[in-house]
């Protein structure tokens, strides 16, 4: 039986920390920041946590 594959999608988007927790970006982080309050797009830059509910989901898709 073939491996099986993980998906390319999922691997673009999203990371596994340490503990096994699912990291993603943050949407509204890729143009017009004039827009945007310096606090805001600092808060854009770092990762957020995927919900418990999707991470076992998205871990599914990561570990193939």
């Amino acid at each position: 039986m073939p491996k099986m594959k993980s998906n390319r999608a999922a691997k673009k988007r999203f990371k596994l920390s340490a503990t096994g927790k699912v990291k993603r970006g943050h949407s509204h982080a890729g143009h017009k920041f004039t827009s945007k309050s310096p606090d805001r797009k600092r808060h854009l830059r770092k990762a957020g946590q995927v919900v418990a509910i999707e991470a076992r989901r998205i871990q599914r898709m990561l570990l193939g």
